[in-house]
């Protein structure tokens, strides 16, 4: 996850030591604490957090007339001056300010407009839009945001963040709509808070990412894992699983077909796995689906690799000329990559976090493009020193698998060729689409 937000501090010095093990564990996430309405709590609230690597501090302030009578006790113009305290107060310790205008979609437009300039000039460098009533509709919430840009200029240099209840079971949609005015940061739950799910949004951002133009720092595959262990660990349910579609997941693990599945029923699993097979491909997967099937049982991963040998297969637009790769438990990983295309040699050379991820960095950056590793699995075909390892690659672009396979005795090399293999296919229908 990009943030991290935790809950308001209480009383009790467990909420502080929950923050600061966190802060030790997390590394490459902001870990978000809010700092409540004192500047004691603003303190607080930094002690806490502050050993952590990326460290935020959220000043929630009510923007309504309702809530700013009710829970502040305070007149407009006092709360303004509050919001100046609290987020300067908490710009002087953290380099990192979020400030919250809660309810905001009820508040007067004008006053919300001069509290989000306040937390602006005071130091805040995300600003968060909550919509606590849930009434807005999509267009409704689009709307509500190309306003506020208009009127807060100075917003265009900041993130904007949308907080969308689903009291109307429409917080992905208008959190959707928020995103393709502009909005950076879109807040959610793993379940039951009220807000749109982590599920919901994954699933919209993995299919729609590239039409929205944006990228998120999800990392689909360890996602799974840890949703489905937390609801296990909430619920006290085991098997608590992760679903994009409401039965991914538990598909994922469960799948056994066998040598009676017709071609119809192999291609609605494979839909349900994320494959969109033509007419030409099905044909191909299901005859050797049933070479296998007839043997065995077939699961998931057998299907992913029975997709990658017989979907789609192109020719080269990416050839690999050469491969040299470095890594050792004492230097930083690098791989230097040599592809042609059309003629032409493309190079790549890139440090990265293992051989294999900087491998797939030095082919990104030689074949000029991004793309998402929504999966990747290493097995033995054969025994021994010598034995023959097989790679499996599966790419998410446009909404779309694509998969890729390579064999080798060198792990590495038969890694980059499947990268390759699927990165081909992504072209192949590129071009072939216009």
């Amino acid at each position: 996850m990009d943030v991290i937000e935790f809950p308001p501090l209480g009383d009790d010095r467990s909420d502080v030591l929950l923050v600061r093990t966190a802060a030790t564990l997390a590394r490459r996430s902001v870990l978000s604490v809010p700092t409540g309405l004192t500047v004691e709590g603003v303190e607080k609230a930094w002690s806490a957090v502050s050993a952590a690597v990326k460290p935020r501090l959220l000043v929630c302030v009510p923007v309504s007339p309702v809530q700013m009578e009710y829970m502040c006790h305070a007149k407009p113009a006092q709360l303004l001056t509050r919001i100046t305290e609290l987020v300067s107060a908490a710009a002087a310790l953290c380099p990192d300010v979020e400030f919250s205008a809660e309810d905001a979609t009820r508040a007067d437009f004008d006053y919300l407009c001069s509290a989000v300039e306040t937390a602006l000039e005071a130091g805040a460098g995300t600003v968060n839009i909550s919509d606590s009533a849930g009434l807005l509709l999509p267009n409704e919430q689009a709307d509500f945001i190309r306003r506020l840009y208009e009127r807060v200029p100075a917003l265009k240099e900041a993130t904007l963040s949308v907080q969308c209840s689903d009291a109307l079971s429409m917080a992905a949609a208008c959190a959707m709509a928020a995103v393709a005015e502009g909005v950076g940061q879109v807040k959610c739950s793993v379940s039951g808070t009220g807000l749109p799910t982590i599920e919901s949004l994954a699933a919209i951002f993995r299919a729609r990412g590239d039409t929205l133009e944006v990228r998120t720092g999800l990392d689909m595959t360890g996602l799974a894992r840890a949703v489905g262990r937390m609801t296990w660990l909430t619920s006290g349910e085991p098997g608590g699983g992760y679903a994009f579609d409401g039965g991914l997941g538990q598909l994922t693990e469960e799948l056994a077909l066998d040598g009676s599945t017709s071609p119809e029923e192999l291609e609605r699993v494979l839909d349900r796995l994320g494959y969109e097979l033509g007419n030409e491909d099905l044909p191909r997967v299901h005859e050797a689906f049933l070479r296998i099937a007839r043997k065995k049982t077939v699961g998931a991963r057998e299907l992913d690799a029975i997709v990658a040998g017989a979907a789609l297969q192109v020719p080269a637009t990416y050839k690999l000329i050469s491969y040299v790769i470095n890594s050792g438990n004492i230097i930083q990983a690098t791989a230097n990559i040599v592809l042609e295309k059309d003629g032409e040699q493309r190079h790549g050379l890139v440090g990265g976090d293992g051989p294999v991820d900087a491998a797939f960095l030095a082919v990104e950056q030689a074949v000029g493009r991004h793309y998402e590793l929504d999966d990747f699995q290493i097995s033995a075909v054969t025994e021994g020193r010598e034995a023959m390892g097989s790679t499996l690659v599966k790419l998410r672009h446009g909404g779309r698998l694509y998969s890729g396979q390579g064999v080798s005795t060198d792990v590495i090399g038969a890694s980059i060729r499947a990268y390759l293999d699927a990165i081909n296919k992504i072209a192949y229908e590129e071009r072939e689409n216009g």
